[in-house]
């Protein structure tokens, strides 16, 4: 059973997909002890203090071609910052759930590498993956599967995550197709399919 990452074998097989990766995070968003990191490089905490960073690259990915509609990511954004701030312990967080750091094999996620960024914090977080990671249709499969149900708050704040990983995945891929420096070609689709999937769903 060959095992890769994600943007070279993507997930195929959504429902087994959402609910191993739902299975995967109840596990991890356990309380973590005070003492643990609960920054984690501006992750995992209140949205609002990213606001400048996401005008920013919101800005830049339009000026480069890559966001055909910005006003839509952009309220998608400002209703997720919106939400109130989570109120609960400090949960154990991945913090970097991109499509690099998912293994699948035979179409669905089988395995999460690169804990190097593990903190503590928000689990809203980490439930961007919902977004980023899984296919079409299978963004409630995977909040109905995951333990405890999250709250309308933590839903909105998660697609807001899901618009900073976009984003980052968005200019990474898009350094790639240029040949810059960091730049990794195969970013860019699963970014461009999250903003499309989030964008289509902001009014449900």
């Amino acid at each position: 059973m060959p095992l890769t990452t994600w943007p070279c074998a993507p997930v195929t097989r959504g429902a087994q997909a959402a609910t191993a990766l739902a299975a995967f995070l109840t596990a991890l968003h356990q309380p973590a002890p005070e003492q643990v990191d609960t920054d984690g490089q501006g992750r995992g905490g209140p949205l609002a203090g990213s606001s400048k960073w996401v005008a920013q690259q919101l800005a830049s990915a339009t000026e480069l071609g890559l966001i055909p509609d910005p006003d839509a990511v952009r309220a998608i954004w400002e209703d997720a910052a919106a939400a109130p701030d989570w109120a609960g312990p400090a949960l154990w967080l991945h913090g970097d759930l991109h499509p690099a750091n998912v293994l699948t094999a035979d179409g669905t996620v089988c395995g999460v590498i690169d804990f190097g960024d593990l903190f503590a914090g928000d689990p809203a977080c980490d439930l961007a993956a919902a977004w980023t990671l899984l296919p079409d249709g299978t963004a409630d499969l995977f909040y109905d599967a995951y333990q405890p149900a999250p709250d309308a708050a933590t839903l909105r704040r998660a697609r807001g995550w899901a618009v900073i990983r976009a984003l980052v995945c968005l200019h990474v891929g898009d350094a790639g197709v240029h040949g810059r420096p960091g730049g990794k070609a195969t970013w860019g689709p699963p970014a461009h399919a999250a903003l499309r999937r989030l964008i289509a769903t902001a009014h449900r």
